[in-house]
C-alpha cells in the first residue's frame, strides 16, 4: 500500500450522500498537485492529510491516488500552515492575517497560537478583541479535533465532529462512549446507521437491548418521516428485523420493555372491521389523543361571538365587498357564522379567499379578537395580501420558549382570540395541530380552510382528512369554479387532472399552461436551463431566480432536484465568493431553502431565501428570508439546501409566478395525481410541464395515494360528541 501526505489545496467535488470526494493535494516541495479520490467527506482546504491507498490512471482525468485510509494532522510546513489558517478553520484568521502571522512566527506559528496566543498581539491589526475571538475559536477547534480523532479511530467519518462538540462540549467523547445511539437522537444529520456502526466498533453487541431499543425507536421515527403516526406491529417487526438483523422474539421482548418504560404505545386499532395491533412512538400518540381531546373541548363550549341574522349579514357583506355570493359560498359563510368549528375545502378558484374575506368583514363588526394563521411564511404572507390583515405563521403565533423547549402559548397561556382562521390547513401535521389546539380558549370559533386534494403534510399524519372522515366537524366542500381569468388554463387544467382527465395540451401560444414533449432526461434538463436563463425572462420579464421555480417529484437522478440545483447554480450564479461544505457549494446570491425547523433562528422547514453575505474568515453567512436576515455558522449549513429546484412536497403552501416541472417515467414511483395537482396549483402566471404524455397519464391515473397510518379518525369518533 502506498502512502502520501501534504495539505489540501482545494475540494473539487464531494457527494453529500456517499462522501465520495475529489480533492487536490499539495505535497511539500512539489509544484504539481495530486488528485485524491475516495470517501473523505470531512476534508477542508488547508488541512494536512496522511493517506494510504494506491495509484490508478483514469482514462479521462489522468493519474489519481485512491485513498483507502487517511489521518488529518496539523500542517508541518509554512505553506501548509498558511493554507490551514486562511481556510477559515480558525475563525478570526482569514487570508490576510494568516500571511501576516506565518511571515512573523514562521514554522512555530501553530505552537505560538496553542501555547502563547497573546503573542499574536504583535501582529499588525490584531487587537485584544480579535485575539479573544481567535483564542476561543482555537480552543473549540482543539475540542473538535479530539472528537474527530476519536471518530476516526473507530472508523467513523469525522464529518459531524463540529456538531457533536457543539452539542456536548467537553463531555462529547464521554457521552458518545456511554451511549453512541444518543447521536441519532440529538444531532441533526446523524442517522441510526452511523450511530450503530460506532456502537458496534465500541463493542455493543448485535442483540444488546440498548441497540434493539434504539433501532426500534429509529424505525418508528423513520415511519413518521414517511407520514405515519402509527404502524401495524407485524409490518413494523419486519422492518425492524431487516435493519437490526435480530429475531422477532427479541423485537417483541423489547416492545414490552419500551411499553413499560412509556417510550412507545402498543394497542389495537380497528381497521376495516378488524382489531389489529399497532405501535406508536409515544409523543405522536399523545398528540393524536390530544387533538381529539381539544376538539371535544371546543365543541362542548359555546362561542362568545354573538349570533347575527345571516341573510342581512350576507347582504351587507356583498355591498361592502362589491361581490355577489353564489349559493355554496353563502352556505360556507353561514356555517362559519353559526358553527363553533368549520372546515372549508375546495380547489383553486372555488372562492375560498372570497369566503374568508366575507367572514372577516362580518365578524370584525362583532369582535376585534380575530387571528389569521397559516403553516408557512409564504402562506401567511399570501393570506395577509388576500385579507389586508396581519397573518402569522403557526410557529410564530405560538411563540417558541427556548428555556423550556416548547411553545409559550399553551393551555396555561392561551391565545387571546374569539375567532381563529387557519389557511392551507392540509399542510398541518399531527404535532403542530395539537399545539395549536392546546393554545385555543374554549370560547374560540375555529375555522380550517384548505384543499384536501393536495399533498398531505410533510410531517406525520393526515390531520385535515381524518377530521373530515370522522364527520365530527361541520364541512363545506366547494366544487364550483369562480376564478377563471381570460385565456387561463392553469386552474382548468388542475381541476381536470384532479378529476382524472387529461388537461388540454394543444399549447396555444397565449396559454399559461404549456407542455413540452421530451423523452430524453438530459434534453429536459437542458431545455429547462434554457427556459430559465433566457427564454422566459425575455418573453415574460421573469427574474430567473426569484420568479421561476423548478419543482421535481424526486431528489435523485438526472432530473432530480439535486442534479438540477448543481446545474442551475452554475447557469444562474457565477459569483466567485463561495464556500464548500459537506459536498455542497454555497455562493453569494444563491437561492436557499431551510430544511428543518429552527426555532432559535425563527426559520422553518420550507422557508426560501437568498444568501446576502458570505464571511469566509468568520465562517458565517447571512440569508435574507422574506425581509428577515438570519445568520448561520458554517457548521449549520446542513440545515440548508440550494432551492433553484425543490420537491413538490417542500413547496407546499408557496406560490411562484412561473412553475417548471419535469414529468418523466423515471419518476414513476412518485407519479401521483395529488402530487401533479399540487405542483400545478403553485403557479400564478405560467406553468410548464416537460416530459412524456405516458408519465403524465401515469400521474393522472394513479389516485391510490401512498397510505398513511394514523388513529386520529378513530380517536375523534370515540372521544368527540
Amino acid at each position: 500500500m502506498d502512502e502520501i501526505y501534504g495539505y489540501i489545496e482545494n475540494i473539487v467535488f464531494c457527494s453529500e450522500e456517499t462522501g465520495f470526494t475529489v480533492a487536490r493535494l499539495k505535497k511539500p516541495k512539489e509544484k504539481e498537485l495530486i488528485t485524491l479520490v475516495g470517501t473523505m467527506s470531512s476534508l477542508q482546504p488547508g488541512e494536512t492529510i496522511h493517506c494510504q491507498g494506491h495509484w490508478k490512471h483514469h482514462p479521462k482525468h489522468g493519474r489519481q491516488f485512491v485513498v483507502d485510509h487517511f489521518v488529518i494532522s496539523a500542517p508541518v510546513d509554512l505553506l501548509g500552515i498558511q493554507k490551514y489558517l486562511e481556510s477559515g478553520m480558525v475563525k478570526g484568521i482569514g487570508p490576510i492575517y494568516a500571511k501576516r502571522i506565518v511571515d512573523h512566527f514562521g514554522i512555530e506559528t501553530l505552537t505560538i497560537i496553542d501555547e502563547t496566543p497573546d503573542c499574536l498581539l504583535e501582529i499588525d491589526g490584531i487587537g485584544k478583541k480579535r485575539l479573544e475571538y481567535i483564542k476561543s475559536c482555537w480552543d473549540e477547534q482543539k475540542g473538535i479535533r479530539k472528537v474527530m480523532i476519536f471518530l476516526q479511530s473507530h472508523k467513523i467519518s469525522p464529518l459531524f465532529a463540529r456538531k457533536i462538540f457543539k452539542t456536548y462540549k467537553e463531555e462529547s467523547i464521554l457521552k458518545v462512549q456511554e451511549n453512541p445511539y444518543c447521536l441519532a437522537k440529538d444531532i441533526f444529520g446523524i442517522g441510526f446507521k452511523t450511530a450503530d456502526q460506532l456502537a458496534q466498533n465500541l463493542g455493543v453487541a448485535i442483540n444488546s437491548p440498548l441497540r434493539i431499543q434504539a433501532g426500534m425507536e429509529h424505525v418508528l421515527w423513520e415511519m413518521s418521516r414517511e407520514g405515519h403516526v402509527c404502524y401495524p406491529v407485524s409490518q413494523f417487526s419486519e422492518k425492524a428485523q431487516e435493519i437490526l438483523q435480530v429475531t422477532t422474539d427479541e423485537i417483541h421482548m423489547q416492545i414490552e420493555t419500551l411499553k413499560q418504560e412509556k417510550r412507545i404505545i402498543h394497542a389495537p386499532l380497528e381497521k376495516e372491521g378488524e382489531h389489529i395491533p399497532f405501535i406508536w412512538i409515544r409523543p405522536l400518540y399523545l398528540c393524536e389523543m390530544g387533538i381529539s381531546r381539544e376538539i371535544s373541548r371546543l365543541i362542548k363550549n359555546q362561542s362568545e361571538i354573538r349570533s347575527v341574522l345571516v341573510d342581512k349579514a350576507l347582504d351587507w357583506a356583498e355591498k361592502k365587498l362589491y361581490l355577489h355570493f353564489a349559493k355554496e359560498q353563502k352556505e360556507a359563510i353561514e356555517k362559519s357564522l353559526s358553527e363553533k368549528l368549520h372546515i372549508i375545502t375546495g380547489g383553486p378558484g372555488t372562492g375560498k379567499s372570497t369566503i374568508t374575506r366575507a367572514i372577516l368583514a362580518i365578524t370584525s363588526k362583532l369582535t376585534s379578537k380575530i387571528i389569521l394563521t397559516a403553516p408557512t411564511g409564504r402562506a401567511a404572507k399570501r393570506l395577509s395580501e388576500i385579507t389586508s390583515r396581519k397573518a402569522f405563521t403557526i410557529h410564530s403565533l405560538l411563540e417558541f420558549d427556548f428555556n423550556e423547549g416548547g411553545f409559550k402559548r399553551n393551555r396555561d397561556n392561551p391565545l387571546n382570540c374569539d375567532l381563529l382562521i387557519v389557511d392551507e390547513a392540509s399542510m398541518i401535521d399531527t404535532q403542530l395541530m395539537y399545539h395549536l389546539l392546546k393554545a385555543l380558549p374554549s370560547k374560540t370559533r375555529f375555522i380550517l380552510i384548505g384543499d384536501i386534494d393536495q399533498l398531505p403534510s410533510v410531517g406525520p399524519g393526515n390531520v385535515l382528512k381524518d377530521m373530515i372522515l370522522s364527520k365530527k366537524l361541520p364541512l363545506t366542500r366547494l366544487k364550483r369554479i369562480f376564478r377563471q381569468g381570460k385565456g387561463s388554463q392553469i386552474i382548468q387544467s388542475a381541476h381536470r387532472i384532479n378529476k382524472g382527465y387529461f388537461p388540454d395540451l394543444s399549447n396555444d401560444p397565449q396559454s399559461d399552461f404549456i407542455f413540452f414533449e421530451i423523452e430524453n432526461p438530459e434534453e429536459i434538463l437542458a431545455k429547462i436551463a434554457e427556459l430559465i436563463k433566457s427564454t422566459l425572462p425575455k418573453r415574460f420579464g421573469f427574474d430567473p431566480i426569484d420568479d421561476i421555480q423548478v419543482l421535481t417529484p424526486m431528489k435523485r437522478g438526472v432530473i432530480g432536484s439535486d442534479h438540477f440545483n448543481h446545474i442551475l447554480q452554475n447557469v444562474l450564479n457565477s459569483n466567485p465568493l463561495q464556500t464548500h461544505w459537506m459536498g455542497r457549494t454555497f455562493r453569494l446570491g444563491d437561492k436557499i431553502m431551510q430544511i428543518r425547523n429552527n426555532y432559535d433562528k425563527k426559520v422553518y422547514n420550507g422557508d426560501v431565501g437568498r444568501i446576502l453575505s458570505l464571511d469566509i474568515e468568520g465562517q458565517k453567512l447571512t440569508i435574507l428570508f422574506d425581509q428577515k436576515e438570519v445568520l448561520y455558522d458554517f457548521s449549520e449549513l446542513d440545515e440548508l439546501m440550494l432551492a433553484y429546484a425543490v420537491s413538490v412536497h417542500k413547496y407546499q403552501g408557496s406560490e411562484c409566478p412561473c412553475i417548471l416541472m419535469p414529468i418523466h417515467t423515471s419518476h414513476f414511483k412518485l407519479l401521483f395525481r395529488n402530487l401533479l395537482y399540487t405542483a400545478i396549483t403553485r403557479g400564478k402566471k405560467l406553468v410548464t410541464l416537460l416530459g412524456t404524455k405516458k408519465a403524465l397519464a401515469i400521474a393522472i391515473k394513479t389516485d391510490n395515494v401512498l397510505k398513511r397510518y394514523s388513529s386520529l379518525n378513530q380517536m375523534l369518533i370515540e372521544n368527540c360528541p
